[in-house]
């Protein structure tokens, strides 16, 4: 019924399975005759009964695990271009698996999509038998792969990695000077894992290529100077904790220490509201950590340390400064992508995840994508129990520690989620000194969670975890644990999204498993505080309140992503349309053909003086003596370029001293290739930069009741049009001004040296609005306060 008020309204998760619920009974008929073969016989994905029948047995005599109905019908769902919903530990792994199988049957390359590196090696690894037993090829990726094993691994019919190296992957092609060098075939299928965290959680923070890497530039004057200031008299937090500003005796304290007038010195404010946001609203161990001498960031959804992810406007450097560290590289982007341009490159898109519905509108809305719950093999019977409230955090913690202490006492495995590595610390110490020792995962230790989070379910294990770190990993009972209700999931705090509740609550209860869930809240819970405030009388907050909370989170983050997406659609068709030059010009002769016809007298000239030398027959092709591909015509010995990869070719003819005419017009090909590449790709960073400038101050603009978006397309479309012949002109202006040799193109010479090195990263977008927002506020509180 649940199902059929969903299809009749139209709402994610109303995708009817009875079809494929009939070829998966349908292909009982097949199983029979399959197991009394000694070998497989060859795959027939025109027969979608028989295929599941063969990937049955496949599975079976490959892996010794033979797939339940439900994970067939799962398979199904992906093949028909669907997110399936299958809950934690229903075998999302290998529905995957036998779904990338059959896209790559069907002769399409496939690219498997996960959160992290660990998975993506482990899957591939796992399933690799299956894939053997089918004909299959598979490989996999991560951060460590060199390019020759990257392109090896993409070679293959299915190839596994995590979202963001295969962004950076393509981002790298991107900037590559010959067809040779690229690594990443063109897009097919992308099949992605976790689809929720990687589609929804990861969208709205873009993979960012830099180069020209320089040192920040944060001043640690500043630093110690806000350190020295005191909350509530020389500086404010806004109710959210999303904003913090300078109160009037702060801008004085400030100003005589700097002995100068703050609000006329633009570049030494922003310096200061850097560095007072990163000592006020960015917290060690909840929102970064420090580890080797740097600071990395923790992934808000998961808990994780966010790998190569910084923060943008200089807060980086601002955050280090406040750590005494050094600052960190920093560098001119030379692209970006986000992970939503990155996905819709794909013309095939589906995925997996045990929470799907609840973003169910974004799949839909940003990706064209339904989803399809599946049921699980068997009933759920696991107890979630309603929220424990209560009005103070001491109160709800110390409940808490008495919950773990009552449920531990009797052998029963607790598993607590907690919002931040500093609450799981906290908690680990408050155990410690009741006597109960307890296993930490958090983003100090991310490394080895696997191993960790496995152990959780044996008999008297405490394992402490933040968020959900540790997804990904099946929860298996110890021994006798059933007979004790199974695993215990314990909240410490309600997410700001109630899947992430839904997601720790599904560590519990796989396959039929008992077990048991509750959440502990507080009346001072950050939920709370950032996003009812206003609301919240004091007192135990209610259960609706907390509700409201996550639905107003929820609210304010899907505006982000669609915000987001509004401001790079545009600017993602710009780039579909550069790229589709580039590779023009990277694989045809197209940038030959636009200066030849530009300058066509300094084409023919440097033709001219190229080919004028004496050449080595066909290759060389010009007025020397030597012609032929033998060079029988004469004597000694000449070489010149071959016409297809520039390889010197010698000849038993005469003496030559140029590459000869075909030979002259390859050269002149590939110094016309490398300079338009080189332009397109300058100016397409500068034009990069330049909208991210407008963008920092088109909200300005609202002032003059425009619509920000709109009037940034307007600059957006303006720029683009600039930047196109701004590519021409400077290509003609340096081809007439380079010399051409018959070793080719000299590019440091002619001014066209690329970054020694690139460097990649995300930016993680600032929470506290863009840094001319918060300079603005700035200056209109102190206009106020003169």
């Amino acid at each position: 019924m649940k199902q059929f008020v969903r299809r009749f309204l139209e709402r994610p998760g109303s995708i009817d399975l009875t079809s494929f619920e009939r070829t998966v009974a349908a292909s009982r008929a097949h199983e029979e005759r399959l197991r009394a073969l000694p070998e497989l016989p060859e795959p027939r994905v025109d027969d979608p009964a028989a295929f599941c029948a063969l990937l049955r047995e496949a599975a079976d005599r490959s892996l010794g695990l033979r797939p339940y109905d439900v994970q067939l019908v799962g398979t199904l769902a992906l093949l028909s271009g669907n997110v399936a919903e299958m809950a934690t530990g229903e075998g999302k792994t290998l529905s995957g698996a036998m779904a990338a199988a059959g896209y790559a049957l069907q002769g399409r390359r496939v690219h498997v999509i996960s959160v992290n590196d660990y998975l993506a090696r482990r899957d591939a690894e796992w399933m690799g038998p299956l894939y053997d037993a089918l004909g299959v090829t598979v490989g996999w990726i991560d951060q460590n792969s060199t390019p020759d094993e990257r392109r090896e691994a993409y070679a293959r019919d299915v190839t596994y990695g995590s979202v963001s190296e295969i962004g950076f992957d393509v981002l790298r092609d991107r900037l590559r000077t010959g067809v040779a060098e690229l690594v990443v075939p063109e897009p097919q299928v992308a099949l992605v894992d976790e689809a929720d965290s990687v589609l929804v959680d990861e969208a709205r923070v873009p993979l960012v290529l830099a180069g020209a890497a320089d040192p920040g530039d944060a001043v640690p004057e500043m630093a110690a100077l806000v350190r020295q200031l005191v909350k509530g008299y020389h500086y404010e937090i806004d109710d959210q904790a999303r904003n913090v500003h300078l109160t009037p005796r702060g801008i004085d304290t400030v100003e005589n220490a700097l002995g100068v007038e703050l609000y006329d010195t633009p570049g030494t404010l922003a310096e200061v509201s850097l560095a007072l946001h990163a000592h006020a609203l960015l917290t060690k161990d909840v929102d970064y950590i420090v580890r080797d001498g740097r600071v990395h960031l923790i992934n808000p959804s998961r808990g994780r340390v966010a790998l190569l992810q910084r923060w943008p406007d200089g807060l980086q450097a601002a955050v280090e400064a406040k750590e005494a560290l050094p600052a960190s590289e920093t560098g001119e982007i030379l692209d970006s992508i986000t992970v939503q341009g990155l996905i819709t490159r794909y013309p095939v898109k589906c995925g997996m995840t045990g929470t799907a519905v609840a973003v169910g509108e974004q799949l839909r809305e940003f990706y064209g994508l339904e989803v399809a719950v599946v049921p699980p093999n068997r009933p759920l019977v696991r107890a979630d129990e309603p929220d424990r409230l209560f009005e103070h955090a001491l109160e709800r913690d110390r409940a808490l520690a008495d919950e773990i202490a009552e449920a531990h006492a009797t052998g029963r495995p607790v598993l607590i989620g907690t919002l931040d590595v500093a609450e799981s610390e906290r908690l680990a110490l408050t155990l410690a000194g009741r006597g109960l020792e307890c296993v930490v995962l958090n983003a100090k230790n991310d490394a080895e969670e696997a191993s960790i989070i496995a152990a959780a379910g044996e008999r008297g294990a405490i394992t402490v975890s933040t968020q959900m770190a540790g997804r990904g990993t099946d929860i298996r009972l110890g021994e006798g644990v059933d007979a004790l209700g199974g695993l215990y999931v314990i909240g410490s705090g309600r997410h700001a999204a109630s899947r992430l509740d839904d997601q720790l609550r599904g560590r519990a209860g796989r396959q039929g498993d008992p077990g048991g869930s509750v959440f502990f809240v507080s009346g001072e819970d950050d939920l709370i505080a950032r996003y009812v405030a206003d609301e919240y009388t004091g007192g135990v907050p209610s259960q609706r309140l907390v509700a409201h909370a996550q639905r107003v989170a929820e609210g304010v983050n899907m505006e982000i992503h669609r915000n987001t997406w509004r401001y790079t659609r545009l600017l993602e068709r710009q780039r579909e349309e550069v790229l589709e030059r580039r590779d023009k010009v990277l694989r045809g002769r197209t940038a030959s053909e636009a200066l030849a016809a530009a300058a066509p007298e300094r084409w023919a000239e440097v033709l001219e003086s190229l080919g004028s030398g004496t050449g080595t027959g066909a290759d060389g092709g010009g007025s020397g003596a030597g012609t032929g591909a033998d060079g029988a015509d004469g004597g000694g010995s000449g070489a010149g370029a071959d016409r297809r990869d520039g390889s010197d070719r010698t000849g038993e003819g005469g003496t030559g001293a140029g590459p000869g005419a075909e030979g002259a017009a390859d050269v002149l090909h590939e110094a016309a290739r490398q300079i338009v590449l080189f332009h397109l790709d300058r100016c397409w960073a500068e034009h990069l930069a330049y909208l991210g400038e407008v963008r920092e101050g088109i909200h300005l603009r609202v002032l003059g009741r425009a619509n920000p978006i709109d009037e940034f397309h307007k600059e957006a479309v303006g720029a683009y049009r600039r930047m196109l012949a701004e590519v021409e002109s400077r290509s003609v202006a340096a081809f007439e001004a380079a010399e051409i040799t018959a070793d080719g193109l000299d590019l440091e010479g002619a001014g066209l040296k690329r970054p020694t090195a690139t460097w990649t990263y995300l930016v993680q977008d600032n929470p506290f609005g863009t840094e001319l927002e918060r300079i603005t506020s700035r200056l209109a509180r102190g206009s106020r306060r003169r």
